[in-house]
């Protein structure tokens, strides 16, 4: 389909990337403009390295950018283990987008896959197919991350390729991303609602995906979608990047633009009464300590049972090439700004997990804990949301209970 003779989809990207590249330049503007609001990790304090050794840290949306065409493989190697590390994370959820790039969905998905096949080689590392997994991982003292992905684009009305993924890995399967599909799943909450909400398609998929024992992913979905799938679904669900509605953070411009981004109580009461979760991301917090409250804030509507970690940022270093190959928000993906390229001057404030704000000189789950603490969790809750209630939900759809 083409609009004023072009297509489409190169129409939606185009304005996907002009998003994107604004939301960029008006964060930074807004960091050089704001002034320090008086916040400092105490990593000195005993409990934060405690809680980081003890407890399972999990962020439940990462994207890690891999090629996803014959022409761009295998790409440049990744020190994914050296940033978990120095993250204090166990595990993250590594996702990563087809949506993107013009072309056959289905090829870049499976050449995505190829391409962390081979960054897990050389990082000595494995994803982990059931929860019992990630436990022995950590226990261990070895990194391991879930396979995602953001978005069936990859299916093309062919149900029998969510059980090929599955055999290939996957186990959390975020239905929408930012385009529809060309066998649309559901209305994403970005987009005007053409669907009424669910359709037949997405239904058929989250009942097959609760069979094989893959989690659902909401995020992206309208809350017409959100109700339709949580009538269908036999098992819990999560929502793993998104914020409330009612935390815009400091800098209005930013706030306008991620608002149809987040979500209400409404919606998140809906997902933890059906025993899912809600993932807060790091997005519209200017701080480690905004972060922590933006969690307290979701802690106090649906309970603290019911809400992790999801940042929607990068572990590793973006992709050099023009739309990246996991855009999710202004932290994720997408092209940097012009002049900001990775290759030209390093990556721009709150895309990298471990460099999510300014001036953070210790890894992601360090200055978290720290940040949760000052505001008033106790160690357990930090444990519940750190990484402990992903578990407790992948246990419910994977069937490996503990």
């Amino acid at each position: 389909m083409t609009v004023d003779g072009r297509p489409l989809m190169d129409q939606a990207n185009r304005s996907r990337r002009q998003f994107l590249s604004t939301v960029a330049m008006t964060a930074s503007t807004a960091i050089l403009l704001r002034p320090r609001l008086g916040w400092a990790a105490d990593l000195t304090d005993p409990r934060v390295a405690d809680i980081v050794a003890e407890t399972i840290g999990i962020d439940t949306h990462n994207h890690i950018d891999v090629p996803l065409t014959a022409a761009d493989m295998p790409g440049p190697n990744i020190d994914l283990v050296g940033e978990m590390k120095r993250s204090g994370l166990s595990a993250i959820c590594m996702t990563f987008a087809t949506d993107y790039q013009p072309g056959d969905a289905y090829d870049r998905f499976l050449k995505g896959l190829a391409s962390m096949d081979r960054q897990l080689e050389r990082n000595g590392m494995k994803r982990s197919l059931t929860p019992d997994e990630v436990r022995t991982a950590h226990k261990n003292r070895q990194p391991t991350v879930i396979q995602a992905v953001e978005g069936a684009h990859f299916l093309q009305g062919h149900l029998e390729r969510v059980e090929e993924a599955y055999k290939r890995g996957l186990r959390h399967f975020g239905l929408l991303h930012d385009s529809d599909a060309s066998v649309p799943l559901g209305d994403v909450y970005t987009n005007p609602p053409h669907f009424g909400g669910l359709t037949t398609f997405g239904a058929e998929v989250i009942k097959e995906s609760n069979r094989l024992g893959i989690l659902i992913d909401l995020a992206h979905a309208n809350m017409q979608t959100t109700e339709a799938a949580l009538k269908i679904t036999s098992r819990p669900v999560i929502i793993s990047h998104t914020g409330l509605d009612t935390q815009l953070g400091n800098n209005p411009s930013m706030a306008q633009m991620m608002r149809p981004r987040l979500i209400s109580k409404e919606q998140a009461k809906m997902v933890a009464n059906a025993e899912g979760l809600v993932g807060v991301w790091t997005h519209l917090a200017d701080t480690p300590l905004e972060y922590a409250r933006n969690i307290r804030a979701l802690v106090d509507v649906i309970g603290v049972d019911h809400v992790c970690f999801g940042t929607d940022t990068k572990l590793t270093q973006p992709s050099p090439r023009p739309g990246g190959s996991g855009p999710g928000g202004p932290g994720a993906g997408g092209p940097p700004p012009a002049g900001l390229r990775p290759t030209q001057q390093g990556p721009r404030v709150g895309e990298r997990t471990n460099l999510a704000w300014q001036d953070q000189t210790a890894g992601f789950y360090y200055v978290v804990v720290d940040a949760m603490l000052k505001t008033g969790f106790t160690p357990d809750e930090i444990g519940k949301i750190g990484g402990a209630n992903f578990l407790r939900v992948f246990d419910r759809v994977t069937g490996h209970q503990s």
